[in-house]
């Protein structure tokens, strides 16, 4: 597999709502840098199951722009092949951009996802979104008022 075949295959399975068909597509080890958390996700299954409540909270995600390039890794800074995928969606009204930077072992698959977003407004509401679902679906523990 190359990052090219990759990056089609997982747009494409984002585009379809097929969660099950991400899976191939990480390394075992694969790390998620989330705006959600502070800390990064290194388990595959979490991984997917933040990509199930993702496909589930967007009212209208799509990728308008990618970018093909080399980027040095936030895990260890060793330069990799990279796409960077430009998005557009709304969360409970709140637009959001942003962008998706995947970074490829070498075999092809996903070894490292970085997520950026903004306005904060936005980035807030859908952090919270997020977290609720992850909490309804066992993966994290539910949010506290303050």
């Amino acid at each position: 597999m190359t990052a090219k075949t990759t990056v089609e295959r997982f747009r494409a399975a984002i585009d379809q709502g097929d969660v099950a068909a991400l899976d191939d597509l990480f390394t075992d080890d694969t790390i998620l840098y989330s705006l959600a958390k502070l800390k990064p996700l290194e388990d595959k299954q979490m991984i997917l199951g933040l990509f199930d409540v993702l496909l589930r909270t967007f009212e209208d995600f799509r990728y308008v722009a990618q970018y093909t390039g080399v980027a040095a890794t936030s895990a260890d800074g060793t330069e990799a092949p990279s796409e960077v995928l430009v998005f557009r969606g709304t969360v409970n009204g709140q637009e959001i951009h942003g962008i998706d930077q995947l970074y490829f072992a070498d075999d092809g698959r996903i070894k490292e996802f970085s997520v950026f977003v903004r306005p904060l407004s936005a980035a807030q509401a859908l952090s919270e979104a997020v977290l609720a679902r992850l909490a309804e679906a066992g993966l994290a523990t539910a949010p506290t008022a303050e």
